[in-house]
């Protein structure tokens, strides 16, 4: 146990301008404690997400502990729950969120979060259990960049009970969430199905050896996939157009070709699922248009194009705003303006839109900047679009 501060600090992707994710449960204040050991000075940071009366003792609890150490600390309220949908993922996401903007707010380049190889292991059967495949069962990341910031998983190669037995050899406490034990929630599940597979063998180092592996093999899959991209599809205005030639890749290639259109044409946290893209694929070999996760596969005369479903687009938005996941404006713009949709109004207002080369149907859901019924530019239509430009945000290839 004593070379455990060693291990940490060897796992850290980076340590500097550090901030850490701390609950004030095990895993985190051993994640807190670990990096006071090594002689780092993280900025600390603690989300009440609202949901129990014990949670802001427990981040006041984790003030005083980084105070102690001499470390700085910050609660964060979530207030954001509306009492639908997944309780566990909204939080997740309510977290980064905050924590994001906290980081940016101070500095701070990078986040620690405190995820172990337990949690390999229980995010490895609750995704067994959806039928997930080598995406969804593959060990989660040690380290992305998202929202500005890195983020990092140091703990990922330590158990649960390590990080437990050092802490109370180091005489450290930690305070247990009791929806820890709540069985209505999958992961809590996952959690006891893991105590009856230990006998067998099924460890949460053995699951998280071959969650590992999986991991390798999605890197081969998107290396191979990364290949047929470059050689297969070509961004025009917004859609995507691609060449017959990929239908002779493997099936999984054309899978993982296709999730990337989609999410590069309707930005989205989660590509769609494998079977989904599989149905996509047999009804785009049949030859019939079709539509998943926003998107629309059309036949033309350039051939297979992949556009944005204008049903699906976002509202309008300030124009200084980003809309619907990729459009952003450059430009000196009136007062008032809004980026939307340009739909049948505003094509009513191009009248040289067929000189643009594109299908109505793309035209529909492109960008445009609106001032109230009043059409002020379509750069993808060629309406004014020499006075304003619209790009996405992120590239294809």
């Amino acid at each position: 146990m004593s070379d455990l501060p060693a291990r940490f600090l060897a796992s850290l992707t980076s340590s500097t301008s550090l901030g850490l994710a701390v609950s004030g449960g095990g895993d985190s204040m051993a994640l807190l404690h670990l990096a006071a050991a090594c002689g780092l000075r993280p900025a600390v940071v603690t989300v009440n997400h609202g949901l129990r009366a014990e949670a802001a003792s427990e981040a006041a609890e984790v003030a005083a502990v980084a105070a102690a150490l001499g470390l700085s600390h910050e609660t964060l309220l979530w207030q954001g729950w509306d009492h639908t949908g997944n309780l566990q993922d909204a939080a997740r996401k309510a977290r980064r969120r905050l924590i994001a903007a906290w980081a940016l707010q101070n500095n701070i380049a990078s986040v620690a979060l405190g995820h172990t190889q337990n949690d390999i292991a229980e995010t490895f059967l609750m995704r067994l259990q959806r039928g997930a495949g080598v995406d969804g069962l593959a060990k989660m990341a040690g380290h992305w960049s998202e929202g500005g910031i890195l983020w990092q998983r140091p703990l990922l190669d330590f158990t649960r009970n390590d990080l437990r037995l050092w802490l109370q050899a180091q005489g450290k406490t930690w305070v247990e969430d009791p929806s820890n034990d709540n069985p209505r929630f999958d992961r809590v599940r996952a959690r006891k199905a893991l105590a009856h597979l230990q006998p067998l063998g099924l460890t949460p180092t053995h699951l998280a050896q071959v969650a590992a592996h999986l991991a390798e093999a999605r890197t081969a899959l998107d290396t191979l996939a990364d290949q047929w991209a470059k050689d297969t599809l070509r961004e025009e205005a917004g859609t995507v157009l691609i060449d017959p030639a990929l239908w002779k890749a493997p099936a999984e290639t054309q899978r993982r070709v296709l999730q990337r259109v989609i999410l590069w044409i309707a930005p989205a946290d989660y590509a769609p699922r494998g079977s989904q893209v599989g149905q996509l694929l047999a009804r785009l070999a049949d030859g019939q248009a079709s539509t998943l996760a926003g998107v629309r596969f059309i036949q033309g005369r350039g051939g297979l194009r992949a556009l944005r479903e204008v049903k699906a687009a976002a509202p309008r938005c300030s124009a200084d705003h980003i809309w619907d996941g990729r459009w952003q404006v450059v430009g000196n713009l009136p007062q008032g303006a809004e980026l939307g949709a340009l739909d049948a109004a505003g094509l009513a207002q191009c009248p040289a839109w067929r000189s643009a080369g594109l299908p109505r149907a793309a035209l529909l859901a492109s960008p445009a900047v609106w001032l109230g019924d009043r059409l002020i530019a379509a750069p993808l239509a060629g309406f004014q679009g020499d006075l304003i430009r619209a790009l996405p945000l992120h590239p294809l290839l």
